[in-house]
C-alpha cells in the first residue's frame, strides 16, 4: 500500500509515541495532536489520509470532532477508540462517520488492521466517487466533457426528436454507431435500431440482407426472409459504411426512400416501411461523391443532418476520463483491483495520434489491465509506437497563434494546462493536486471556478 498521511489524537502523549511508531513502521507519515482542536487546526492546514482518535479527551473529546469535520464537510475516515466503550457512544460515533471502532487496550495488530482496512476502502471508494463524476459528466452512453463533444451531444439532442435521414462523418473508431444509437434512443420511435455494416457483407448477399426475399427466388432461397429495412420500418436502420455499398443498390435504397416501399427479391408485392436512415463513413461523403463511391442524389436525400464525430486527439480533456474508464472496465472483468496510469504514460497517451480512435485506446487500456501486476500502469507497458511518436512530436508543441501573446492570456493558459496536468496525476483529488501545484487547495477551487473547470 502506497505511503498516506494520518493523524493520531490523543491526549497521552505515550499512547501517540506508540501509535506513531508502529504505523511508521507500515510506511506511513504520522502527524499528532493532543486534542481535537488540535486536531482540526491541522486539517484545516494539511491533507489527511485518516484520523486515528481517542474518545475521552480535554478540550474537544472524539465525538465533538467527529461533529466538527461534519459540519465543515469533511470527508477524512476517521477510526475511535476508546476504553470506555458503550453502545450508547459507539452508534454515536458510527453516525457522525466513523468508520471503525476499537476498544482499549488493544494489540497493536488490532490497530495496524483496522488502518490497512480502513485506506484499502478509501481508495476504492476514491477510485470509483472519481470514475462516476467523470463519466456521468458524459451523456449517455458517451465518455467525455471536451467542448467538442459537448457540441455532438447538443446536436444529438436537436436531431433525435425529428424524422430528419442523418449523415454521420468520423475516422474509424470515434464512435460513429454509438452516435446512432443516441440518436434512435432519444427519437421516441418505437421500432427497432437495426444495424448493418454495408463493408462486412459481401456484395451478393446485401441486396437479401437490405430487402429480404421469398422462398425459391434464387438457388438457396429455401424460405421467406425478412430484410433488415422492414425490420426497420418504425425505428432506425443505421446504414455503416455506406460508401461501400453497390451504386445499383444505391438506386433501390433511394427508391425506398422517395417511395417509402419495400420489395422482397423475387417478390411482386410491395411492403410499405416507415423508415429513419442514419447512414456513415469513414470518408469524406462529398470526395466519395466525386469519386464515384457514393450516388449524389442518394448523399442528398441521407445528408439532411452532417453528424461530424471528433477525432480522439481532437477531444482536449478527455483522454484521462476514457483512460481510467476502459482500465476499470477490463480490471473488473478480470476480477482485479484498477490499476493507476502513470504521469509518463499518461504523458505518452496525450502525445500520441490515436489512428484508431478512441477503439485503439480501449484496446490498448485492455492490453495494460491484462499485463500490470504492480498496481500502476507505467509508460513501459506501452506498445512501442507510443514511445517513438511521443519522442518525434511532443506535445504542446504547436506554435503560438498570431495574436495571442498578451501576458496573462498566456499565463493563464499555462496554468489551466498545470492544473489539469495536477488532477490527472493525482486522480482528482484536490488536496493532493493542490500539493503537487504548491498551493492551497483553497487557491486550487478558486482556480477551478474562475477558469470553469
Amino acid at each position: 500500500m502506497n505511503a498516506r498521511r494520518i493523524l493520531v489524537v490523543d491526549n497521552e502523549a505515550k499512547m501517540r509515541r506508540i501509535l506513531e511508531l508502529s504505523l511508521k513502521s507500515l510506511g506511513h507519515d504520522v502527524l499528532e495532536a493532543g486534542d481535537g482542536m488540535e486536531a482540526l487546526a491541522i486539517i484545516e492546514q494539511q491533507s489527511i489520509d485518516l484520523v486515528l482518535t481517542d474518545l475521552r479527551m480535554p478540550r474537544m473529546d472524539g465525538i465533538a470532532l467527529l461533529e466538527a469535520l461534519r459540519e465543515r464537510s469533511q470527508d477524512v475516515p476517521v477510526i475511535v477508540m476508546t476504553a470506555y466503550a458503550t453502545i450508547e457512544t459507539a452508534v454515536a460515533a458510527m453516525k457522525l462517520g466513523a468508520i471503525d471502532y476499537i476498544i482499549r487496550p488493544f494489540e497493536m495488530e488490532t490497530v495496524e488492521m483496522a488502518v490497512t482496512r480502513a485506506l484499502a476502502m478509501q481508495a476504492v471508494q476514491r477510485e470509483n466517487y472519481y470514475l462516476r463524476e467523470e463519466i456521468s459528466r458524459g451523456w449517455g452512453e458517451f465518455i467525455g466533457v471536451s467542448p467538442a463533444m459537448q457540441a455532438l451531444y447538443e446536436l444529438i439532442r436537436q436531431v433525435a426528436p425529428t424524422r430528419s435521414n442523418a449523415f454521420i462523418v468520423g475516422e474509424t473508431g470515434t464512435g460513429k454507431e454509438l452516435v446512432a444509437r443516441a440518436i434512435h434512443q432519444a427519437s421516441g420511435r418505437q421500432g427497432l435500431f437495426v444495424p448493418i455494416n454495408c463493408a462486412a457483407i459481401p456484395t451478393e448477399l446485401l441486396e437479401t440482407e437490405l430487402f429480404g426475399h421469398v422462398k425459391g427466388a434464387f438457388t438457396g432461397a429455401l424460405r421467406d426472409r425478412v430484410g433488415k429495412c422492414e425490420l426497420a420500418s418504425g425505428g432506425t436502420i443505421f446504414l455503416d459504411e455506406i460508401t461501400e455499398m453497390p451504386s445499383s443498390l444505391q438506386a433501390k435504397l433511394l427508391r425506398v426512400l422517395q417511395e417509402g416501399r419495400i420489395e422482397r427479391l423475387g417478390a411482386n408485392a410491395a411492403i410499405p416501411v416507415d423508415l429513419r436512415v442514419v447512414a456513415a463513413t469513414n470518408r469524406e461523403p462529398l470526395e466519395a461523391v466525386e469519386a464515384g463511391l457514393l450516388r449524389r442524389d442518394l448523399y442528398f436525400r441521407l445528408n439532411v443532418v452532417r453528424i461530424d464525430v471528433p477525432r480522439l486527439r481532437d477531444r482536449q480533456g478527455d483522454m484521462t476520463i476514457l483512460a481510467n474508464h476502459f482500465l476499470n472496465k477490463y480490471s473488473l472483468e478480470l476480477g482485479r483491483a484498477t490499476p493507476r496510469l502513470s504521469a509518463r504514460a499518461l504523458e505518452r497517451l496525450e502525445a500520441y495520434d490515436w489512428p484508431g480512435n478512441v477503439r485503439e485506446l480501449e484496446n490498448l487500456m485492455e492490453r495494460a489491465a491484462v499485463l500490470c501486476r504492480d498496481g500502476e500502469v507505467g509508460a513501459t507497458l506501452l506498445p512501442a509506437e507510443l514511445s517513438r511518436e511521443a519522442t518525434a512530436s511532443p506535445p504542446h508543441a504547436a506554435p503560438v497563434p498570431e495574436g495571442s501573446l498578451a501576458l496573462k492570456d498566456r499565463v493563464e493558459s499555462l496554468e489551466r494546462q498545470l492544473i489539469e496536468a495536477a488532477l490527472a496525476r493525482s486522480d482528482n483529488n484536490k488536496a493532493a493536486a493542490a500539493r503537487l501545484l504548491g498551493v492551497s487547495e483553497r487557491t486550487l477551487w478558486y482556480k477551478l471556478k474562475t477558469y470553469q473547470m
